[in-house]
C-alpha cells in the first residue's frame, strides 16, 4: 500500500516541521561530493578540507537572507557522507535533507547491472525506512536520480522505475538529474508510468534546456521545473536564465519551479573565488525584484515550492 507523504520534513539532525521553515530554501545543492573521473580533483566537496568553507557559507546566509533548508542531493556512487552532513548542519543552523537513490550510468554502482528493479526498489526502501548504514539518518527525498540524452538508457530506466516505487512505497518525492536539461519529459512519462504522481517529480537542470515549450509542458503536467544551476555561466547565462524563467512565469506555471545553484565542485566556493551557494540570493534574485517579481513571487519560488515538492502539500496548506 502506498503511504501517504509526510507533512515533517526528514533533516539530517531529525524531524522538522515544515510549517516552521519560514526562510527561503535551495532546492538541489551539494555539499560534499565526490564525481572526481579525472583524476584532478575538481569535481570533489571534501568532507574535512572544504567542511569549514561550506559551513562558512551557510552560515552567513542564514544570517543575511534567513536561509533555512537545503535540499542536499547527493546520492549513493556520488560519495554521500550524510554524517559531515549533519555536521554542517549543525554548526551552520541550516536544515538539510539528505537523499538517496543512484545518480546517472557514468556513477552507477555494481549492484544496479546485477539487480532487478525490484531489489533495486527493496534497497531503496530500507535506506529510507532504517537509515542510511549505521548513522541512522533517514533520507528525506530521493535524487538525483539521472539520466543523459533524450531518452534514459536501459540501466538508467531501471533505476527511475525503482525510485518511483520507492517513492510511491515511502511517501517520499522524487528530483532527476537530466543531463544539460535534456530527457526531462522521457523521465516523467516513465515515473509517472509507475504510478508517481508528476506534483512529487521535480526535473532537473532545465535552465540548461533552451526549450520554453518543453519547460510548459513539464510544468502542464504537474512536475516541479528546475532551474537549479543559477551562476554557472560556463553552461549558460544568467541573462539567458532569466529570460527562460520569465517566459515559464508568464505562462502561469510560478508554482512549478525550483530554484537553486548546484554547487558541484569545491571551485565554486566562495573561498576559492566562485559564485557561492549565495549567488541565488545576491545576484539572481535581484534580477528577478528588478523584471518585475514581489516579495511573495519571490517567496513562492525560493520557500513555498520547495516545501510542497518534499511534502507534497497544497498551496493553501503553506
Amino acid at each position: 500500500m502506498n503511504r501517504p507523504a509526510p507533512r515533517a520534513l526528514r533533516t539530517v539532525t531529525g524531524e522538522l516541521s515544515a510549517a516552521s521553515v519560514r526562510g527561503p530554501a535551495l532546492a538541489h545543492e551539494h555539499l560534499v561530493l565526490d564525481l572526481d573521473r579525472q583524476g584532478d580533483g575538481a569535481a570533489i566537496l571534501h568532507p574535512e578540507r572544504h567542511a569549514a568553507a561550506v559551513t562558512a557559507e551557510l552560515t552567513a546566509l542564514r544570517k543575511e537572507f534567513g536561509l533555512s533548508l537545503l535540499i542536499e542531493l547527493t546520492c549513493r556512487g556520488m560519495g554521500r557522507d550524510v554524517g559531515a552532513l549533519a555536521r554542517i548542519s549543525r554548526d551552520s543552523q541550516v536544515a538539510v535533507v539528505a537523499s538517496t537513490g543512484w545518480y546517472y550510468e557514468p556513477f552507477h554502482t555494481p549492484e544496479i547491472e546485477a539487480g532487478t528493479v525490484e531489489q533495486l526498489t527493496e534497497v531503496l526502501v530500507r535506506e529510507i525506512e532504517d537509515g542510511i548504514g549505521a548513522t541512522g539518518v533517514l533520507p528525506g527525498v530521493l535524487g538525483e536520480i539521472g539520466s543523459h540524452g533524450d531518452v534514459p538508457t536501459d540501466p538508467e530506466a531501471k533505476v527511475l522505475r525503482a525510485g518511483a516505487r520507492a517513492a510511491l512505497a515511502t511517501g517520499l518525492s522524487l528530483a532527476t538529474h537530466a543531463q544539460l536539461g535534456r530527457g526531462g519529459l522521457a523521465q516523467v512519462e516513465l515515473l509517472t508510468g509507475e504510478g508517481l504522481p508528476a506534483d512529487r517529480i521535480s526535473v532537473g537542470h532545465q535552465d540548461l534546456l533552451d526549450d520554453p515549450g518543453v519547460h510548459r509542458e513539464l510544468a502542464a503536467r504537474g512536475a516541479y521545473v528546475a532551474f537549479d544551476t543559477v551562476g554557472k555561466s560556463s553552461y549558460r547565462s544568467d541573462r539567458d536564465r532569466l529570460a527562460l524563467l520569465l517566459a515559464l512565469l508568464e505562462a502561469g506555471h510560478a508554482d512549478r519551479v525550483l530554484l537553486s545553484c548546484d554547487i558541484s565542485r569545491h571551485g565554486y566556493l566562495v573561498e576559492e573565488g566562485g559564485q557561492g551557494y549565495g549567488h541565488l540570493f545576491g545576484s539572481f534574485l535581484p534580477r528577478l525584484r528588478a523584471a518585475g517579481a514581489d516579495d511573495d513571487l519571490v517567496d513562492l519560488l525560493t520557500r513555498r515550492n520547495p516545501l510542497r515538492f518534499l511534502t507534497g502539500a497544497s498551496e493553501e496548506d503553506n
